[in-house]
């Protein structure tokens, strides 16, 4: 039977003097002086299996407990269940019971079963925390915004229709192990594949990479013509195996859409030499969620945008993580309605990046009694018209600089530099798990000052 939490602790558990072991134990005290989270995580746990029946599994103490560990020192879940199995400092924060060694695979399937939704719950019930204990008060802001990587290799036309051709193949003959064997045929082109994209990377004379790539346009338009009736056949399967066919099936759809948006892309951009939107390309077939994210003249991310907003205990307040590229003026009014959602109230003071600045976002602030509303570039706006003075307007742009700092230590130290959660939701799922450990963390150390 599920539990939320673990009735009772260890005899044999011991105090740690370490600096990791400190703000383990101080991690551990905030989570529980806030026993709402147990409720959320318990909540998702149950949602799939009962929880009054079956074995009794990971409490969700336990598993919120594992996942802020994971997070808190960028743990594969291998590296985690050898940790859990070897250090009394992990398995006293897990608070896990003798002779209770939790494996890889039921750490990750507990973990990943706590939602967006959740984490994002559980980010808003440690603010409230903060707040209670005179952490933090909310009346002074910063906000930034950067990109976070989905854990993709950089594309390029040759490679994505290697991949195309590759998955395409391989869900192919997945469909021909079925017993009794559908009839449809085809031929691996693999090998002659690799070839061309090797050609292309290598080649210095023009129409030679221009050959090459119409050979790997050639190649994928067959595959494609391989697939479609299997599609069929597999659809119109009666066999034992039905279910796996259709699975391969539902497979097979979607690689092919996305092969033939790629065929389509490459053609206009290499053979007719059109210039393709950046909103119009495919970047993965295994993450094909991915934006294309351009900031200033710097480095192309392939991932998704996020916007964070902290204050001056370096917690972050709020993370507001969106789909596509929207500029960062666009979203301004919406974050400062988003605190007035957390704390109640519009903050008093607020410093943001240069890339947010705009008239607009200016009046808006103002006129929702944000007494000083700075940007790091004023872009034609007067400092007298953003704060009361320019030595107020000096000392909220110097304050705004600590939120990269806290973006820094997210990307280096939590994980945020690259996303290795899959899917949608999984990206979700990941940036919220490490900005809860980070504030945990946060929070620890501010209390063992």
């Amino acid at each position: 039977m599920r539990q939320k939490r673990n009735p009772q602790l260890s005899l044999f558990m011991t105090v740690n003097n370490t600096q990791i072991g400190k703000e383990l134990e101080q991690m551990s005290r905030i989570l529980d002086d806030t026993p709402g989270l147990l409720q959320v995580v318990f909540d998702d746990l149950v949602k799939t299996k009962r929880a009054d029946t079956g074995r009794q599994g990971l409490t969700a103490e336990q598993v919120l407990r594992c996942a802020v560990l994971k997070q808190y020192r960028q743990l594969s879940y291998e590296e985690l269940a050898f940790h859990l199995d070897d250090s009394s400092a992990f398995r006293r924060f897990a608070r896990l019971d003798m002779g209770q060694y939790p494996r890889k695979s039921i750490l990750q399937e507990n973990i990943k079963a706590i939602s967006e939704q959740s984490w994002e719950e559980i980010h808003r019930l440690l603010i409230d925390y903060a707040v209670k204990h005179k952490i933090e008060k909310g009346r002074k802001i910063r906000i930034d915004s950067t990109a976070i990587e989905t854990d993709i290799h950089h594309p390029t036309d040759s490679t994505l229709l290697a991949d195309g051709i590759r998955i395409i193949t391989r869900w192919l003959g997945a469909g021909k192990a079925l017993s009794p064997a559908p009839s449809y045929r085809y031929s691996d082109h693999n090998r002659v594949v690799k070839k061309r994209v090797m050609t292309i990377l290598n080649t210095r004379k023009e129409q030679v990479r221009k050959t090459a790539y119409q050979d790997l346009l050639h190649y994928a338009e067959r595959v494609v013509n391989y697939a479609l009736p299997a599609i069929a056949e597999l659809r119109a399967y009666q066999g034992l195996e039905l279910l796996s066919a259709q699975g391969i099936a539902a497979n097979l759809e979607r690689a092919v859409g996305l092969l033939g948006k790629v065929i389509d892309q490459t053609r206009r951009r290499v053979i007719n030499g059109e210039t393709v939107p950046a909103s119009e390309k495919v970047v993965s077939f295994f993450e094909e969620h991915s934006d294309i994210i351009v900031k200033g003249q710097r480095d192309i991310t392939y991932g998704h945008k996020v916007f964070f907003t902290g204050g001056p205990s370096t917690l972050i307040l709020d993370c507001l993580i969106e789909s596509g590229n929207p500029a960062d003026s666009d979203r301004y009014q919406m974050l400062l309605e988003r605190q007035q959602q957390l704390f109640g109230r519009m903050p008093r003071q607020v410093s943001a990046d240069g890339g947010f600045a705009s008239k607009s976002n200016l009046d808006f602030a103002k006129s929702n009694q944000v007494k000083d509303a700075v940007f790091a570039k004023r872009r034609g706006l007067s400092v007298l018209a953003m704060a009361k003075s320019n030595w107020v307007y000096k000392r909220l742009r110097n304050f705004r600089a600590g939120i990269e700092a806290g973006i820094s230590v997210l990307k280096r130290a939590f994980g945020l530099d690259r996303c290795t959660w899959s899917g949608w939701a999984g990206f979700k799922q990941y940036v919220r798990s490490s900005v809860v450990s980070y504030n945990l963390l946060s929070m620890a150390r501010i209390r063992l000052a």
